[in-house]
Parts: structure tokens; sequence; C-alpha cells
């Protein structure tokens, strides 16, 4: 391909990034069998190329290299060149990463690229970002081309060896099982590894670039729930969990007139962001922020709560339902350049008393703090600068909600930046977890209806003949869904049921739990595969257990089938979940802090969830749902059932309503209690 105006064959995909690359001068292909037989039938080893729309460095080496058409040219001539979007194909993004740790003997990231036998797909070489021109001590990209296939076609016995020592490697990586759940040592060794790499001045752990982990925050918060209950809080867990998120909701990170959450801070303080705001940090952080307001009742994080999810319905939900996956860090070119402000500016567009009170919050009355522009992170709390300020309260709150509204009105006239606009199952379940969880402690119905249009869009267009899908764009939905979908998706049911029922959501999540069962679980090893057993075939099918991005997936199946399983008395859901803590016993013991999640599903294991199902009729169900579902109560499950409902599956169909008024049935594990027959019995009172 040589007129740079033309479109490849990216151009009929359904990625964004990968329609990004459609004019490119490169004879790109989509990964399918054709691109894979022509590699084969011409003896060209593949050029992988791994990225994401709001990557920033994958613009530009897109900028470049793949644009320049003498770069192109190599490429074309040397490879058969596969572009690949890892956010529509984490299968092969989670393999190659990997490869990527055991060749270079490094951390990954993205763009990745990576070089392939054409027989086989294995890697040889891989890398990241490559420059155009020699520096930073990598080499040019031509000039890396020319060495790579040189060494293909001079190399091949030392390649081929270097392969099987690889897929051994790849191999070694998965964990024998134990005979045995571990006990609870783990969730103490997490709680000592968070505590030694936590930083008491400015929150978070470690140092920079700091990630905001939810899993990692929930864990903690969790440990402080349940030693609350024994009587002896520990606080310092709270603190840390408390603190952090505080930092992460003041700072630059957050959005502070808009709403949403930024991949991850560039500093030790929270303040400058790589810009891009991805839906799966959104969703999780959402209903984090709404767990700290119920155990702290602190305004910061409901009002964070409700700023995150606001903006979710306004910028990244479809007019169809389902919520869009990201949207970029760059815009006219610049990272970060839609949010960023001059001082003139702002000063030109506030009153002087909203002036006066947003200057001291946000620091521009200190230098700087991003590129010679500011971007707002919070210096003082409102609270403080009111006191200063000899402020109420609600002057306090008029001004700084005057003030943001018209630096808003401001921003919404810049160039936006883009935004991928392909609705992901795995990443909508995270999002629709959260607005559930936020619909119930905010009380706002608008949230709850959010979250169920986004629930009844999957349902429509991704869920086909009883299996799922990965990925929708322009009325197309393809790619066979991976294990983190249909475990986040049965995550969210689970939280949905919480805040209303609906019998229909209750058999998708059976539903759910059963092709986890019959196309991803390991019924001999333990735990799930990330990839169906009616899969293509790949180099590799890892089982993944640690938290990355997003929770794992391993983790979250664990979990939910848990409850599940509690729920209904399904012993194989019990079951399968205790497999999957066996295989993941020794890597939880090892490296406690990253497995966040499944330490979840090990807590629930040794201390089953306390499940209250509520049989009544309005307006008692909703009050009663109410009372049972106040405060912070990590290891209870309440589901309010009018007692209308017909024929209820499993353990449930034992919970008639009563003859005269509601009923409350109380089970914790296989142990249930005599029903109450009262609100005050229910709640204690």
């Amino acid at each position: 391909m040589t007129d740079a105006t033309a479109s490849n064959r990216l151009a009929e995909t359904t990625s964004p990034y990968l329609q990004q690359h459609a004019t490119n001068p490169v004879d790109w292909w989509p990964w399918c069998e054709e691109a894979l037989d022509l590699a084969r039938e011409q003896d060209k080893p593949i050029l992988l190329s791994i990225g994401y729309s709001a990557c920033h460095w994958c613009h530009v080496m897109a900028h470049e290299s793949f644009e320049d058409p003498d770069t192109a040219a190599v490429m074309n001539r040397l490879f058969v060149n596969i572009k690949v979007d890892r956010e529509e194909r984490p299968d092969l993004d989670r393999i190659y990463q990997t490869a990527h740790q055991l060749l270079a003997r490094r951390p990954g990231g993205w763009p990745l690229t990576v070089f392939l036998t054409p027989e086989d797909q294995k890697p040889f070489f891989a890398g990241t970002y490559f420059p155009k021109a020699q520096r930073h001590g990598l080499p040019a990209f031509t000039q890396l081309l020319a060495s790579i296939e040189r060494a293909y076609r001079e190399q091949g016995d030392a390649i081929r060896q270097q392969n099987d020592s690889l897929m051994e490697a790849l191999a070694s990586l998965e964990p024998e099982a134990d005979a045995a759940v571990p006990d609870t040592g783990p969730l103490e060794g997490a709680r000592r590894q968070l505590a030694a790499g936590f930083d008491a001045e400015r929150g978070g752990f470690g140092s920079a670039p700091k990630f905001p982990h939810p899993t990692n925050l929930e864990l903690l918060l969790r440990h402080w729930a349940a030693t609350a209950a024994d009587g002896n809080p520990d606080e310092q867990a709270l603190h840390m969990a408390r603190f952090t998120l505080e930092r992460m909701v003041r700072g630059g990170m957050n959005d502070q007139l808009a709403g949403g959450f930024c991949r991850y801070s560039v500093d030790d303080h929270w303040m400058i962001p790589h810009f891009e705001k991805m839906l799966y940090d959104n969703g999780p952080l959402l209903a984090l922020c709404c767990d700290a307001w119920q155990i702290t009742g602190e305004r910061v994080f409901r009002d964070a709560a409700a700023a995150t999810a606001d903006w979710a319905m306004a910028e990244m939900q479809s007019p169809e339902g389902g919520y869009y996956s990201s949207l970029d860090a760059d815009s006219e070119g610049e990272e970060g350049r839609f949010y960023v402000w001059d001082k003139d500016e702002i000063a030109a567009l506030l009153e002087p008393d909203e002036l006066a009170f947003m200057t001291p919050v946000f620091g521009l009355d200190r230098p700087p703090n991003f590129e010679g522009r500011w971007h707002l992170h919070q210096y003082c709390t409102p609270e403080e600068v009111a006191a200063a300020q000899g402020l109420d309260a609600a002057g306090a709150g008029a001004l700084l909600a005057s003030a943001k509204a018209k630096l808003l009105a401001a921003r919404a006239k810049r160039v936006r930046p883009d935004r991928d606009d392909k609705v992901l199952t795995s990443w909508n379940a995270l999002m629709i977890k959260g607005m559930a969880r936020a619909a119930r402690t905010l009380d706002r119905p608008d949230l709850l209806d959010s979250a169920d249009r986004a629930l009844d869009f999957i349902h429509t267009r991704l869920w086909h003949e009883g299996r799922l899908l990965a990925t929708y764009k322009d009325g197309k939905a393809h790619l066979n869904a991976y294990l983190d979908d249909h475990a986040l998706l049965l995550d969210a049911l689970l939280e949905l049921l919480q805040v209303r029922w609906r019998r229909t959501d209750l058999d998708w999540a059976v539903a759910l739990a059963e092709v986890l069962l019959a196309q991803f679980f390991d019924a001999e090893q333990g735990a799930f595969f990330f990839t169906a057993a009616d899969h293509e075939a790949l180099i590799s099918r890892p089982k993944p257990l640690g938290d990355e991005s997003i929770p794992s997936g391993n983790g979250v199946a664990a979990h939910a089938l848990q409850r599940l399983g509690h729920l209904l008395g399904e012993p194989r859901y019990l079951e399968a979940a205790a497999a999957t803590l066996r295989f993941a016993a020794e890597p939880m013991r090892r490296v406690p802090y990253a497995h966040a999640t499944l330490l979840a599903a090990l807590d629930e294991y040794h201390t089953p969830p306390e499940t209250i199902v509520i049989r009544a009729e309005p307006p008692a169900l909703g009050s009663w749902q109410a009372a049972a579902q106040q405060g912070y109560q990590p290891r209870r499950l309440v589901l309010a059932i009018p007692s209308t409902a017909p024929s209820l599956p499993g353990n449930l169909g034992a919970m008639a309503p009563g003859e005269t008024g509601g009923l409350a049935y109380r089970c914790r594990g296989t142990h249930c209690e005599p029903p109450v027959t009262s609100l005050a019995a229910l709640t204690g009172a």
C-alpha cells in the first residue's frame, strides 16, 4: 500500500483504535486466519502491534513511524503486519505481554511491539515503543526491523530453541494447586504489605507513578469492617484507605470540574494525571467512594461519587444504553490540553469573590503545575478556605458551584479529546456495579435507571443463544467473551439484585454461572481459564489470578459464585470457588496484596456472607430493605423479593412470604435462622 489516503483493512473493523490506523501506508491486517495464513505462505515473520485508542505513546509511535511512507515500506516488505486493540483482544494482549516480560526481563506496556514466527505465532523478540530515529538508548525503528528480519532468516535454530524455552517458561508460571484452601493468613499478609508501602504523607502505596488500585483500598475497608465487627477496629487500615481515596478525590487525577477519574498520577502528590479517562477505573472508584461515604459520612466522598456517576451518564453512556470505553488523553495533539488553564483566562471568567475563593483552593497563587499552566488540584479544602475567609458553608458552596459552572461552560467550547465509543461487556459490568451501589447508597433512582439501561443493552445486543459476546460498536457485536466478561457481569447482577428485584436478572446470573463452569473452569486443577473451551486456539491458555487494571476474573468468579452458591444452595458453585482458592493458594501467600479480589473470596470462604431475604409487599418491602442495608456491610447480601414473586429457584423457594405480613430470612453459609416478622426484630431495635 503506497497511497497514504487509501484505507487499509482496518477500516472495516469495529475498533476505534484500529480505525485510527486505517489510512496508514502500512499494509495492516487485523488478527485473523487470513493474515496468519499469509505469513505462513510467504514465510514472513509477523509484526504484531498492540495498543488502544487512549494510549498517548501509541499515538506517538503511529505518527512517527506508521504514518511515515518510508517506514511503512520497510514494514510491508519484510513483515506481515497485524494491529490489535488490546481492549477487544485482551487474550492476545495478556499472552504477549507476559512473553515480553520473559523475553525482555522488564515490564511491558503499550504500544507493545512483538515479532512472531509465522508457522506458530510464537514471539522471538518483543519491545514497546520504538522511536523513528535512534534516541534514549533505543534503536531507530527501521534499523530494528532490518535486524529482526535478518535474525529470523539467519538464526532459525536459535529462535526455535528460544521459543521452546519460552513455552516452558509460560507453562511454569501456573502454580501447583494446594490440597486445601489457605487459612486467613494471606489476609493479614496483604494488610502488612500495604502498610509497609503506604505513603503516610501523600496517600497511596509506593512512589510515582501512582495508580488507584481500588481493589486494595476495598480490601482495607473490608478488613476494617471485619475487625470492627469483632470489637477491635483496625483504624490504621481505615485511615490508609480513606486518606488515599481522599487524596485522589481532591487531586488532579479527579476532574475537579466535571467528575470522572483519570488513569493514574505521574507524581507522588496525585496532582498531574495521565489524562486518559477509562471506564474500568471509574466504575470501581464510584463504588469505593460510596463505601467511604457510608463509613465516614464525609461529604467529599458523596460528592465525588455523585460527580463520577453524573459524568458517566453525561459523557460515557450511549443513546442505546451501553457505556463507552474511554476518553483520550490528548486533544489538538497535546496531552491534557482540554483540562489545563491559564490563570488570566480563569480571572477573566470569574467574579472577584469567586476568584478569591478559587485561588487558594486550587493553588492559582502558586507556580504553574503543568507545562506553564494550571491543572486544577485542591491544595486546600473548600472548608479550610471558607473558614479562613469567614464564609459559612452555604456561601462557600455557592461560590464554588458558580465558579465551576463558568469554567465548565468555557471548557465545553474547547476541542474535546476523542472518545472510544465501543462498548465492552466487562467494563460495562464494572460501571453497572458502581452505578447500582451509588443508586442504593445515594438514593438516586436515576442511577439505577442508567445501570438498568446498560444491563438491558448487554442482554439485548451481547447475549446471543446462551453465550456472551465481548464488544459492540456501530450495530455489530462480536468476539467470544472472556472470563472477565462473565465473572464481572455475574457480580454486577448480584449488586443490582440488592437494589431491586428482577427475576430475569437472577435467571441470567445462573446462566452465566453455568457458562463459567462449562466453558472456563478447569475441573482437574481448579480455577478458570481466561478463554472459553471453544475459543480460538492460541499459544497459551492462561488462568490469571492477580488484580491488574481491572479486578482478577478468577477472584471475581470465586467471590460471585460463592455468594450465588450460598443464596441458592448450589454446591457446584461453592466447590468451583473453593477449587479456585486452592489453585491460587501459593500466589496468595507469596504476594497477597496483588490478589486482593481473591482475598475477598477467601475471606467469605472462611466467614460466609450473611444473606437476608425479605418477602413483603410495598411499602414494607422498601423500608425493610433500607433498614437491612444501613451502614457499610461488605459481608452482607440483601434481597427484597415481593411476596407475589412465584416459584423461586433453589433455597429461595423455601423462603415463602408470610400470610399476614412481611418475613425476613437471615442465613449465614448453610445455617438459617427462623424468619422474623417485624422490622424491629430484623434490625434488633
